[in-house]
């Protein structure tokens, strides 16, 4: 199993903006947690509304690469998301990722940390 491969599709499929193609990578019943915003999200029907929900919060969702790590069936990915709401300029703000995956490369757990003093003042910015 080449987990920067399984890395890299995984994050190609977010940045399609596409739901169903990330989930598309996903083990049965898998979980997410973007910590200090939303409690855990579990299974299918609800990533997908989480994901899509995502998308909305974060228009032109795109995502800088600093560094990945990999381990024994995870990874983690030191990133910045990067968007821009309609009529004003790109903001952005740093997150990691620690992504699990099953025995089949498939991610069973994705928890997501952010710098929260970064997302308010992106959101605050002119």
């Amino acid at each position: 199993m080449n987990l920067a491969d399984i890395a890299d599709r995984y994050a190609a499929a977010w940045l399609s903006h596409n739901p169903d193609a990330i989930l598309a990578l996903h083990a049965p019943d898998p979980t997410f947690e973007a910590h200090g915003r939303t409690g855990e999200v579990k299974g299918n029907t609800a990533l997908r509304k989480e994901f899509a929900q995502i998308f909305e919060r974060y228009p032109d969702f795109g995502v800088v690469t600093h560094r990945l790590l990999i381990g024994d069936n995870h990874w983690t990915l030191d990133w910045t998301l990067t968007f821009q709401p309609p009529g004003k300029h790109r903001r952005s703000f740093r997150a990691l990722d620690v992504v699990e995956v099953d025995a089949r490369g498939l991610v069973t757990r994705k928890d997501t940390f952010f710098d929260y003093a970064q997302v308010k003042a992106a959101f605050e910015a002119a």
